[in-house]
């Protein structure tokens, strides 16, 4: 059987809310100048890759990231972040502080509506098998697809790829500018790397050898199999 393709997961670079740890859904936020290196930082790597399907988010911190990396590609509103509603702008410790639940997280209690609806887990699930929907053809053709998005999104994406639910997206964790990689080990779905940057490697086992669904999108010829 031929090789099929991976999935690279990018998150954005740095914004303040990330920084702050506010829960950012759909506020459209800039990155800080941090995080626009952290997107600068991906361009080396990522410019020796080809890859046969592009999705980017259509928030401004998603678009900017993929093009300070080198990427362009297709705006996707499923890969937009989870719609964290009354909980937008706020830090666990003060939505803990209001309820008094000390053992409240974002994956443990519904989402309560507020200046936007929400969203339950399993609804953003629902839009991350949508994506992954997309990008079985390209994976089963040999080619590599690239997701620019969000953290909670690509937490349940990456739960989605491996047959959890999407509460199991909690297990994960991926800081902003990073790179992972989705792929396949014989038949079975797996995470070939997770949450790597430039300036550091993979908390994961170390990259298998350059072949497809084994590296960060297909190297062009003649160059370096990227680490990621």
């Amino acid at each position: 059987m031929e090789s099929r393709g991976c999935i690279v997961l990018i998150r954005h670079g740095q914004t303040e809310w990330s920084l702050s740890g506010q829960h950012t859904g759909r506020t459209d936020m800039q990155l800080t100048p941090a995080g626009a290196a952290d997107a600068a930082a991906l361009r080396p790597v990522l410019r020796r890759c080809d890859f046969g399907l592009v999705l980017i988010s259509p928030l401004r911190r998603a678009r900017d990231t993929a093009r300070m990396a080198g990427l362009s590609g297709q705006t996707d509103a499923d890969l937009l972040e989870w719609d964290y509603g009354a909980w937008e702008g706020r830090t666990s410790a003060n939505i803990r502080g209001d309820l008094k639940d000390p053992s409240w997280t974002i994956w443990n209690r519904p989402i309560p509506s507020g200046a936007t609806p929400g969203e339950q887990c399993e609804d953003v699930a629902t839009r991350a098998r949508r994506v992954l929907g997309r990008c079985t053809p390209v994976l089963e053709s040999g080619e590599d697809c690239v997701l620019v998005a969000h953290g909670h999104l690509l937490r349940i994406l990456t739960a989605t790829w491996l047959g959890m639910p999407a509460i199991g997206g909690r297990l994960f964790t991926l800081d902003a500018g990073s790179l992972s990689r989705l792929g396949f080990e014989n038949q079975q779905e797996v995470i070939l790397s997770l949450n790597a940057r430039p300036d550091r490697p993979s908390r994961s086992s170390p990259p298998p050898p350059p072949l497809h669904g084994g590296a960060g999108g297909t190297p062009r010829p003649g160059a370096p199999h990227p680490h990621m």
